[in-house]
Parts: C-alpha cells; sequence; structure tokens
C-alpha cells in the first residue's frame, strides 16, 4: 500500500488531508497522482463519482500553481453548482498548511454574476465553475484564461448529458495552447467524450481506469418488487412506514413525477420535498440545506438535480422509475451506503421492465434480490 509521501506530495498538504481523514490513497489517486505530479501531461482519468478523484487532480494542480504569480493558471470544470462548490471547499481545505497563500474563486450560475466578477478582480489562481457561468465571464471579460497551464473537466460525461456540450468545446477551444494540459474525469466513455479527447488531447496521453467491475459500491444491496402504476404510491408509503426513522432519496424519472409524489407524501403526513430543475436556486439550496441538517427525511428527486448530492447516512434509495441510462442507476444508487456503511436500494417494476432489471445485473455486475414490501 503507498502513502501520499511516496507518491510526491508535499509535507504540508499530507498535513490537512490526513486531518480531513484522508491517509491512505485511493486507487485513481495512487494511480493518477504520480503521473500528473511528474510529467506535464493530458490525462484520461476513468472513475466514478466517490473515488477520490478530487484529491487525485486537486493535489497536483495545487502543487504546479505558482503563487507569487497573480493570473488564473488551472480552470475545474464541474457539471454542477453543488460538485463545484464542494471541490472548490475541499481543494480550500488542502492548503491550510501551506505557506504561500493559493487563492480559488467557484463560480456557477443561479447565483449574482456581479458578485462574481467581483470576486474575480481579486488574485485568483484556480477557477472551478460550471461550463455556461464560466463561458458568461469568458464574453464579459470578466475572467481571463490567457494564463491557464491546466483545464480539468470533472465528471465530463455527465457536463454533457446536461447539455453543455458547445460550452465545452469553446472553453477549450479559448484554452488551446501548445502548453496547456487537459485532464478528463469520466465515469463513462461515450463518443462524445471520445470525440472530444481526439480533438483537444495528447493521442498518448496517459490513462487510467479504476475497477470498472465494481462500478456499483458492494455494500448495496440491490432490491426489487413488481407492483403496477397504481399500486406505487402506496408501496412507497408502506415501505417509508416499515422503516421509520430512516432517511433516503426517491428518484422519479420526470420533474412533474417528483412533484406529484413529493405532495402526496405530504399530505400523508411524511417530511418529504422535491428537488427538480424548474425550481429557483434559493428554493434548491433550501430543500438540501433541509436534507442535509436532517430536518427533512425524504428528498424525492429527478436525476439531473441529485448530481453531486452528498449526504451521508442515508438507509435507502427508491427508483420510482428505473432509469433509461444504465449508468444514472449507479449514480442513484450510490447515494446510499456511503463511507462504509450499508444501504438499501429498492426498484418499483412493471411487469414488462423485468428485462430492464436483467439488463443491468448483466451490465453493472450487480445482483437484484425480488422483495415484497
Amino acid at each position: 500500500m503507498s502513502t501520499f509521501s511516496a507518491l510526491g506530495i508535499r509535507k504540508d498538504y499530507i498535513k490537512s488531508i490526513q486531518e480531513i481523514g484522508i491517509s491512505k490513497p485511493t486507487e485513481i489517486q495512487e494511480k493518477a497522482i504520480p503521473i500528473l505530479l511528474k510529467s506535464k501531461t493530458d490525462f484520461i482519468g476513468l472513475a466514478q463519482t466517490g473515488t477520490g478523484k478530487t484529491a487525485a487532480f486537486g493535489l497536483p494542480v495545487l502543487h504546479q500553481i505558482d503563487a507569487s504569480s497573480e493570473h488564473i493558471q488551472a480552470l475545474i470544470l464541474s457539471p454542477t453548482r453543488e460538485l463545484v462548490q464542494q471541490i472548490k471547499k475541499q481543494l480550500f481545505k488542502f492548503t491550510k498548511y501551506v505557506d504561500e497563500r493559493i487563492f480559488l474563486e467557484a463560480v456557477f450560475g443561479g447565483e449574482k454574476i456581479d458578485r462574481q466578477m467581483n470576486n474575480l478582480k481579486r488574485t485568483t489562481h484556480i477557477v472551478v465553475a460550471t461550463p455556461g457561468r464560466l463561458i458568461d465571464l469568458i464574453e464579459r471579460g470578466a475572467v481571463d484564461i490567457s494564463h491557464v497551464k491546466t483545464v480539468i473537466l470533472d465528471e465530463a460525461d455527465e457536463m454533457l448529458s446536461m447539455g453543455f456540450k458547445q460550452d465545452l468545446n469553446r472553453i477549450l477551444k479559448f484554452t488551446t495552447k501548445s502548453d496547456r494540459k487537459t485532464w478528463l474525469f469520466s465515469a463513462t466513455m461515450p463518443e462524445e467524450i471520445k470525440k472530444i479527447i481526439k480533438t483537444y488531447m495528447d493521442g498518448n496521453a496517459p490513462r487510467v481506469e479504476v475497477n470498472p467491475k465494481s462500478l456499483v459500491n458492494e455494500n448495496i444491496r440491490h432490491h426489487f418488487v413488481k407492483t403496477t402504476i397504481k399500486e406505487k404510491t402506496d408501496l412507497i408509503i408502506t415501505f417509508l412506514e416499515k422503516r421509520e426513522a430512516q432517511r433516503g432519496i426517491i428518484f422519479c424519472r420526470t420533474k412533474a413525477g417528483a412533484q406529484n409524489l413529493a405532495k402526496q407524501l405530504t399530505e400523508e403526513g411524511f417530511s418529504a420535498a422535491a428537488l427538480e430543475g424548474d425550481m429557483q436556486q434559493k428554493e434548491r439550496d433550501k430543500v438540501m440545506r433541509a436534507f442535509k441538517n436532517e430536518s427533512l427525511q425524504y428528498l424525492i428527486s429527478t436525476d439531473v438535480s441529485a448530481r453531486g448530492i452528498d449526504v451521508k447516512e442515508l438507509e435507502f434509495v427508491i427508483h420510482h422509475q428505473l432509469p433509461e441510462q444504465t449508468d444514472y442507476y449507479t449514480h442513484r444508487s450510490g447515494r446510499t451506503a456511503r463511507a462504509g456503511k450499508t444501504g438499501v436500494s429498492l426498484a418499483l417494476v412493471l411487469p414488462y421492465e423485468l428485462e430492464r432489471v436483467h439488463e443491468l445485473q448483466k451490465e453493472l455486475n450487480i445482483k437484484f434480490t425480488e422483495v415484497t414490501v
């Protein structure tokens, strides 16, 4: 088992990550850090959320910043406001014992752009951003990316599936210079990602893949229950009543579905609220805060809205309907059983969807058990 100092991480960084509770490198950290620290290279990392990739790219990028310069030297792009804030927070914690001041700024939609423009007038070394907001700022001349040495695409497949393809292409075009390096992290490798790699990255870029076989956390028990559309809500109510104090997320495929279910559960006296794409950012934040501080017991969410939610101690995830995309199942079920705990993922399945259950078993190498609630 290697250590962070063997990987080349400086002592002042090791001190801060140990304080956060990171002592042994994860697989992606072990494989990526030495490459990213030692060689100026493009890089492709295939890794799921929850594998420790923020430290895998964050520590090397911090090591490369020249704090005596005022320029923005690195861009980190991530799909959602929640993830952007999480990455910034984590990198900030990493720098606790570092003598030189490394300045980080997070920019994302849903917050007043003037405030972000003002913040960027101060010295900034690393910008963590959602693609859309970054483009806005570049167009307003509020951010100078001409000195950027490293562009990191985190959850690249997610950014594409959320419609950021054009923004990403524009950002990569803006920053294309011979000495600029691109580090791309993605859970899956759809055609669009391969295109980005081919267009903007070195053909010999090192690739690191993290145990693709165990895409899904092995502490999750996968259950399904056969039901009809009519019975779904009653079934969920029965399930929740049996697990009185437990907390969880219920996934719906559509915004309307999420709102309806939240309304039905609230009327039945459950502590539930919906999180979906049409909500105002203020409302979203309010719901997320309530869920994190446990004043809200159940979150009903669409797939895109749940990105970047990292709430520990969730005992279960319910799929009101199975997702169309396989990796959405991974992302959804991965919201439970965090940090070594166990959890249950329960899918409500209509008779014609049994085929889909078999497909998921095969593709993700997991086993579903049929249960009755």
